[in-house]
């Protein structure tokens, strides 16, 4: 199976089987909300490439299962949050990245019962899939 599939692949079940992405420090958060929406009038659609801004309210630990994804939770608009899972295998990680920073990005969109989880914030190195981006303080990641 292509490596990009078997990442999807883990991405999804790990947000299925244990809502541990969204733990920190074996702390379960609560307040998640269902729905993500790319600006007040329109939501993001499951599987679409989607682009956007918000700020940094929680850095989780490093997913390190399969390709490793530097994680953490972004406010799209206030109380409307996406899980970023963002690929340090294939991108540069976001070393400086902190708690109430503006990050913008470009990534696929999959919907979960979290509030979503956008990933393919980086370039396809096969060139089967359309390049991701991260922008934080005036650097792109990809």
């Amino acid at each position: 199976m292509p490596k990009k599939v078997i990442s999807i692949i883990l991405i999804l079940l790990g947000a299925w089987l244990g809502q541990d992405w969204l733990t920190e420090s074996g702390r379960a958060l609560d307040s998640q909300p269902s729905v993500v929406q790319s600006t007040p009038a329109s939501s993001f659609a499951s599987g679409a490439q989607v682009s956007g801004e918000g700020v940094v309210q929680r850095i989780l630990a490093d997913d390190n299962d399969g390709s490793r994804h530097q994680r953490f939770i972004l406010e799209l608009t206030p109380g409307r949050t996406v899980l970023i899972a963002h690929n340090i295998d294939l991108a540069p990680r976001i070393d400086s990245l902190r708690t109430g920073d503006k990050v913008a990005f470009y990534g696929q969109f999959e919907e979960n019962d979290r509030g979503g989880v956008i990933h393919w914030t980086h370039h396809d190195p096969q060139g089967f899939h359309e390049h991701g981006w991260l922008k934080h303080e005036g650097r792109t990641y990809q």
